[in-house]
């Protein structure tokens, strides 16, 4: 059985929307295909009439920078964006988290806006955005619009884009003074593995007050979520080993974990979940000099 009938490069957003209109069957997108494909070759995914390449499509190729905001297209390959100048300035935690999606072969080839379309809820890429509080860019019926990172999530490998619909990048706010973000991640120590836990921080500091924090873990839950009752914890408080210990008590009665065949039970995870908060926190932190 063949994976596809047509195979279109599109070259700009125009022929992206013309692709679908004139399309005899199902469509969809691709980019560098690390998941998609493998779907489709294990049954998990039924062929698509057409794949639409994006790849080929300028904005979705940029990584650049204004006074504000770092845009990051979705078509970038990670492997640039985690060695990237400029998202080490101002995302580090985006960085940390690229690095560790696949191995090398694959990092050359997968790419963010893949890693959020696919809506696993423990995506590296996709977790670290949700604390850098990522707005996506979206291409839609013709029109370029913006929306919140945790708005395009519905479930498990769901999410809310129409099958029309194509993620352009991802607009982050440029890194300020006093402000630091981290990426940690815990799997099997044997070749590239699903990761048990992952965790993301991004912190404000005010001297030493924490006046901002977003911590989000991957997976804890059907989509990806902010730890927002381990964060009250933290919020407009001294920055101390006291109130650390408070924010990590509050994981077990306000973070849903779960337990996974294929990755860890709950109660490991949550063993996990305090030495993981602890790192990414202070490393986090330690960054906002």
């Amino acid at each position: 059985m063949k994976n596809w009938n047509e195979y279109v490069i599109a070259e700009s957003l125009d022929q992206v929307k013309n692709s679908f209109l004139d399309s005899m069957g199902t469509s969809h997108f691709i980019a560098g295909g690390t998941d998609l494909l493998l779907e489709i070759q294990q049954g998990r995914r039924t062929p698509y009439h057409r794949l639409v390449d994006v790849n080929q499509i300028p904005e979705l190729k940029n990584l650049i920078s204004n006074d504000k905001t770092m845009f990051i297209g979705a078509a970038v390959p990670v492997s640039i964006i985690t060695k990237s100048d400029l998202v080490m300035k101002n995302a580090m935690a985006i960085s940390e988290a690229t690095g560790l999606i696949g191995g090398p072969q694959v990092r050359n080839v997968a790419t963010l806006g893949g890693n959020v379309a696919h809506a696993l809820p423990a995506a590296d890429g996709m977790i670290a955005l949700v604390a850098m509080d990522a707005k996506v860019r979206i291409f839609s019926n013709g029109m370029v619009e913006d929306r919140p990172i945790l708005s395009l999530f519905k479930g498990p490998g769901e999410s809310t884009l129409l099958g029309n619909e194509l993620i352009i990048g991802f607009l982050i706010t440029n890194l300020q003074p006093g402000e630091g973000s981290a990426f940690r991640r815990i799997m099997r120590p044997q070749g590239v593995a699903l990761p048990i836990l992952n965790c993301a921080v991004w912190i404000k500091r005010d001297h030493e007050f924490i006046k901002d924090i977003r911590i989000v873990f991957g997976p804890s839950g059907p989509v990806p979520s902010r730890a927002v009752g381990v964060e009250m914890e933290l919020r407009n408080e001294e920055f101390s080993l006291e109130n650390l210990d408070k924010a990590i008590n509050a994981i077990r009665s306000t973070v849903k974990f779960r337990t996974s065949q294929r990755r860890a039970t709950l109660e490991y995870r949550y063993e996990l979940a305090q030495d993981l908060l602890k790192q990414v926190v202070n490393s986090a932190w330690e960054r906002t000099w």
